[in-house]
């Protein structure tokens, strides 16, 4: 365990807000929806510039089926920083919501969700490259993913694999109101039902059809039924598609359904009941695609680095950051269900995100790397002591 420490001069310590919002600005500008592989590539070129720049270390970009990943790996990494840089946003957005400054708020595609994020670690990384000199970047490695918008289905081997080599990982998605820290997410699952029937006459004899229609609502039925309340569990039927014709019975259905659990027994009950779903008409064939694509993020992982981050907070002079849970998943469910203690919403505050009113606060910018950089200085000196999670 290191527990070596140096001290700074305020030169070394300082942050320029214009560089920060400069470097946020190109980030934004570099358009990078997730559906969009040349222009994903495009942005993944723009951060690994920008994180050159900065650090002193050019990283590489990863390449997993079309997607481009950014990654400066640590030779001896102890802390694992997460990012990602696709956004929801289709090309062209910029010209309906443009890049400004202005009320005490930044504005663009991307800039909470989660491009100041991303900008605030560079950052924070370069404070301590200053104060301790060029081995810090030997002790962090940076991942910026894209396509955690769509689930990580390329970059969940890559960050785990990282993760992995790691003993905390921060997690720089946006805060919760007020800057508050995400110590808990619930785990997600998706699926997609088709349900197959027979197409006939609806006017001349409906009765040889097998309306997929009649056995899809039942399946909608059925898999709203297995919310919990009580545990936090939602199951929600969200895209339903029927018929070709008006006149014609229905000989195919599809429903997708959406899940979110708070724990991994949760998320295994509800997976298990799906898949014992059937259509009351046994002409009628379900087939069953997907299943969980997050797991939980549980309290537990996250409680000791949130105390340890109030506590920093204090001692900045900062008021201490509350903590929530939230029902949306990030790349930090991963991590945690690996055992790794993960803390998660360190990055912008604002809100909007995946709003037309995306915003960040500006005056939280230099506060919030501040606090970034000490955390990170922390746990390169050693263990948190004991958790206020508050």
């Amino acid at each position: 365990m290191r527990t070596d420490s140096v001290s700074s001069t305020p030169s070394e310590s300082a942050v320029d807000l214009r560089t920060i919002l400069d470097d946020l600005r190109t980030l934004v500008l570099a358009e990078s929806p997730s559906s969009d592989l040349a222009a994903l590539a495009r942005s993944a070129r723009t951060v690994a510039e920008l994180i050159g720049a900065r650090l002193g270390r050019h990283p590489e970009i990863v390449g997993v089926d079309g997607v481009d990943h950014v990654l400066l790996r640590a030779a001896n990494p102890e802390v694992l920083i997460l990012a990602h840089h696709d956004t929801v946003w289709p090309l062209g957005t910029i010209e309906q919501i443009p890049y400004s400054e202005a009320g005490g708020v930044v504005r663009g595609p991307g800039c909470f969700d989660m491009k100041l994020g991303l900008v605030l670690a560079v950052h924070s990384l370069a404070v301590l490259r200053r104060q301790h000199g060029e081995g810090i970047v030997d002790r962090v490695s940076l991942l910026v993913t894209g396509d955690e918008e769509v689930g990580s289905s390329t970059s969940r081997r890559l960050l785990e694999e990282e993760a992995k080599r790691c003993r905390a990982v921060l997690v720089l998605e946006a805060a919760g109101p007020g800057g508050a820290l995400k110590v808990a997410r619930k785990g997600v699952s998706r699926y997609r039902l088709e349900v197959t029937g027979r197409a006939a006459h609806a006017g001349l004899d409906p009765e040889t059809g097998v309306n997929a229609a009649i056995a899809a609502a039942e399946m909608i039925l059925a898999a709203a039924g297995l919310r919990d309340v009580a545990a936090g569990t939602t199951v929600t039927p969200t895209v339903v598609t029927a018929g070709t014709a008006s006149n014609t019975v229905p000989a195919r259905a599809l429903v997708e359904v959406d899940v979110r659990a708070t724990t991994i027994a949760e998320q295994h009950r509800v997976d298990q009941s799906i898949r014992r779903l059937g259509p009351s008409d046994p002409r009628a064939t379900l087939v069953i695609h997907g299943g969980p694509n997050r797991p939980p993020m549980e309290r537990a992982m996250s409680e000791e680095l949130a105390g340890l981050t109030r506590r920093l907070a204090g001692e900045l002079g900062q008021a201490p950051p509350t903590t929530m849970s939230v029902g949306g998943a990030s790349d930090g469910n991963f991590t945690a269900a690996l055992g790794i203690r993960t803390l998660d919403g360190l990055g912008a505050v604002g809100g909007g995100a995946h709003a037309p009113d995306e915003h960040a606060q500006i005056a939280a910018i230099l506060p919030r790397t501040q606090l970034l950089t000490a955390l990170l200085g922390e746990l390169l000196r050693g263990s948190p002591g004991p958790a206020d999670a508050g």
